[in-house]
């Protein structure tokens, strides 16, 4: 029996239930093989206040964690852009799904992107990175707290509470919700989230079985540019607290990586490229981060610029 550990929003279901999936096909595994196991976390449950306030994207991930410290679970899937860039000693990361689709949406039944939105309009969100790159691209807009899963979201758009917000592509295609008034933001305009669109599977650093049957879901490419991506992460030392987007890809053995990183209203904007070969991706994207660094990024990370 391998157990699997998950968020009980539809989204988060939907991942794990792909993961049962491709699971069940690698190892010719049936029903009984495989149990869902849905945990509720401080994430979940605190939906009045942003994460930069109560502690972080740690708190989608904590109490997975904690059920595969004490043996409830053999296998944790977790979206991995809420995943800390350290995570506990005892468990590791060892297996990174396909990515889907990175690109942002913009959500509005009034407006076809945020450029177009006149002073005043309001736009839903509590992400930091999403906040600063809207004012930095359309400093007039008001900005409204907005949290919750999808559906949650997209009913608070329906109820008035905010004329737009932004939803990830990946989540949206996983949940085959497409709809006229969803706008895809290219790459260019608004870089996404360190390790956007990936699905990750954590288990325990002792669980060798564990590790031999999620290990065959492992796509290189994927784990390749998330891994950089993070490791850019962690040289700035950012956390959700900080506005901070990067995107690492890769063409046969070509590495691209782009970041930038923002003042909280938008104001300051500093972007960087690095491009080189796939075998130095990781140095490639520290080096991203040592030139964002150099231009005055650790002003940016530390105050309200």
């Amino acid at each position: 029996m391998i157990r699997i550990g998950t968020r009980g929003s539809l989204l988060a279901l939907r991942q794990a239930h792909e993961v049962a999936r491709r699971l069940s096909a690698a190892h010719d595994l049936n029903e009984k093989d495989l149990e869902i196991v849905e945990i509720r976390t401080s994430g979940d449950r605190i939906q009045d206040r942003p994460l930069s306030e109560v502690g972080g994207k740690g708190l989608f991930t904590k109490e997975i964690e904690d059920a595969l410290f004490d043996g409830r679970i053999d296998v944790a899937v977790h979206s991995l852009k809420d995943v800390e860039t350290v995570i506990p000693e005892e468990t590791e990361l060892a297996a990174v799904l396909p990515r889907e689709d990175v690109r942002e949406v913009f959500i509005s039944r009034k407006y076809k992107s945020v450029d177009e939105m006149p002073e005043g309009a309001r736009l839903g969100t509590s992400s930091l990175r999403r906040r600063a790159q809207a004012c930095a691209t359309n400093p007039g807009i008001d900005l409204v707290d907005f949290r919750g899963n999808v559906q949650t979201r997209l009913q608070k758009l329906a109820d008035g509470v905010a004329d737009a917000t932004f939803l990830a592509r990946a989540g949206l295609n996983r949940l085959g919700m497409n709809e006229p008034f969803f706008h895809d933001v290219a790459v260019e305009n608004m870089l996404p989230a360190i390790a956007q669109g990936a699905v990750a599977l954590q288990i325990r650093r002792s669980d060798t079985a564990s590790r031999n049957a999620v290990s065959v879901l492992d796509d290189a490419t994927t784990a390749c540019c998330v891994e950089a991506e993070r490791a850019y992460l962690a040289r700035l030392d950012g956390s959700c607290r900080t506005p901070i987007a990067g995107y690492a890809e890769i063409y046969g053995n070509d590495f691209r990586f782009r970041g930038e990183v923002l003042g909280a209203n938008g104001a300051r904007r500093l972007r960087v490229e690095r491009r080189g070969d796939v075998q130095g991706a990781c140095a490639l994207a520290v080096e991203a981060a040592d030139e964002l660094l150099a231009a005055g990024a650790g002003e940016l990370l530390s105050d309200d610029a």
